[in-house]
């Protein structure tokens, strides 16, 4: 085999499917990157049987090949050649050359037919969507996959498609986050796609204009957005029933504005610690809301001036769940709807219902 690349474009590749090879594996392969060179084209693959990262890059190929690469080496070597233009190429040993300028690298390779195969499945259902509204969409809910592997089924997100609609949905026990965009698919069907799987595609660059084809088959799901291709297990079970689960109506209603909120919460914070766990106190009355917080460190308080619907509440959050929600809302201004001192507290988009958060409360002493 004998290709050879372009700097930037190698690198670049390299670095994505990196991502998904195996630091610590039985199968010496899987800590490698596989680089195939069949007519004309140039693959790299990077797998560690949960997720498998491919990307087909221009090179010029000199000579048809395959051969699998330490990925931490590779890596390392490529990122730091002299030169724009690296020539990669193996003999019948297995020992791969890697040149660029004046620097000349000499290893070990392995073979290509140790590497497991990247999974193929049938295509059951399948939609398009744009780009950066995945991406959006994964990132404004991601925050509320649970990392508790006793309930292995919240360690993903729900991606639930009904009506021509997609609710991406997140759920850990003590928040829940839905975002919800139209799609071109009239079928009803849903899926579970592991969170390690949805922070990869975070990570991979896209045009704005880009379309990500999702390919959802009955054990596994394919993200097909652009040159690279995502191919990752399914998580297996039944998910909350979430549409049950988020209040219809409030006792409470008002609008705050984002970034006020979210300063008071952070002062209130200051007070607590993971060792120093205390809700921040939320009094909703009179004009607006007066924010507490005490621990063995201390006092403090604060108010944010808002108009209000409906009764007077007093209720208590954990501060980090509450900032995660308000963070991840993207908008300035955000409705706050309440039912009680023990009900989830609702946050939605002043327009529309693009988004749903919930957050629940903590127990007042």
């Amino acid at each position: 085999m004998k290709i050879t690349f372009n700097k930037t474009e190698l690198v670049q590749a390299v670095l994505a499917v990196q991502r998904a090879v195996s630091t610590k594996n039985s199968i010496p392969a899987l800590e490698g990157i596989l680089i195939k060179a069949h007519d004309g084209k140039v693959v790299l693959c990077g797998y560690d049987l949960e997720i498998g990262i491919r990307t087909e890059i221009d090179a010029t190929v000199v000579e048809d090949g395959e051969i699998v690469l330490s990925a931490k080496l590779f890596s390392e070597i490529v990122r730091r050649m002299p030169d724009e233009i690296i020539t990669v190429e193996t003999d019948e040993k297995l020992i791969t050359y890697i040149n660029s300028g004046v620097a000349d690298y000499q290893i070990v390779g392995i073979s290509a037919y140790e590497y497991p195969e990247l999974p193929s499945f049938d295509e059951l259902e399948s939609f398009e969507l744009n780009g950066n509204i995945l991406k959006n969409m994964i990132k404004q809910t991601c925050y509320a996959i649970s990392d508790n592997q006793a309930k292995p089924i919240y360690t993903g997100s729900l991606f639930d498609i009904k009506s021509g609609s997609l609710n991406v949905v997140s759920v850990d026990g003590f928040r829940m986050a839905i975002r919800k965009e139209p799609v071109k698919c009239e079928k009803t069907f849903n899926f579970i796609v592991p969170g390690k799987t949805l922070n990869e595609i975070l990570k991979i660059n896209c045009d704005e204009s880009s379309s990500v084809r999702i390919v959802v088959g009955k054990k596994h799901v394919a993200f097909k957005i652009e040159n690279y291709s995502i191919v990752s297990r399914l998580i297996e079970g039944k998910f909350l029933d979430y549409e049950g689960t988020v209040p219809s109506g409030s006792t409470t209603k008002l609008k705050v504005n984002t970034r006020e909120i979210t300063s008071s919460v952070e002062r209130m914070a200051l007070l607590t610690s993971e060792k120093l766990q205390s809700p921040v106190r939320f009094i909703v009355a009179d004009e607006g809301i007066k924010l507490l917080c005490t621990t063995v460190v201390g006092k403090a308080n604060d108010s944010i001036r808002v108009a209000f619907e409906g009764n007077e509440v007093e209720i208590g959050f954990n501060n980090r769940y509450l900032l995660d929600a308000v963070r991840n809302s993207e908008t300035d201004e955000l409705i706050f709807e309440f039912n009680g001192p023990l009900k989830p507290l609702k946050i939605l988009p002043v327009e529309g219902e693009d988004f749903i958060f919930l957050v629940v409360p903590m127990r007042l002493a």
